[in-house]
């Protein structure tokens, strides 16, 4: 079972993300595109990571806008660092 990190791990690795944010026993984030066609393509490469990961994201999409949320089920719904990886890996994704 993955362990969860406390408050203050969370709060240090998102740091390193920017604009993700804690609340709710998760780490979330908004990203907007120019136009659907986008946005799509871009949640079409976060399910190449997240099967390669074996973790899969919280994901919501309207239009140009997808919202993201990351916890571990098997940590009982809290953040963990599978989170903080994958989230490393979506914003590495944004940025190509």
């Amino acid at each position: 079972m993955a362990q969860p990190l406390t408050s203050e791990e969370i709060e240090k690795a998102i740091q390193d993300l920017p604009e993700w944010e804690y609340g709710n026993d998760k780490i979330s984030k908004e990203y907007s595109f120019d136009n659907f066609r986008d946005a799509i393509s871009f949640l079409v490469r976060i399910s190449y990571e997240a099967e390669d990961q074996v973790h899969h994201p919280e994901i919501m999409n309207v239009y140009n806008t997808v919202n993201i949320s990351l916890s571990t089920h098997d940590a009982g719904g809290k953040v963990t660092e599978k989170d903080v990886k994958l989230a490393k890996s979506i914003e590495s994704l944004y940025n190509n």
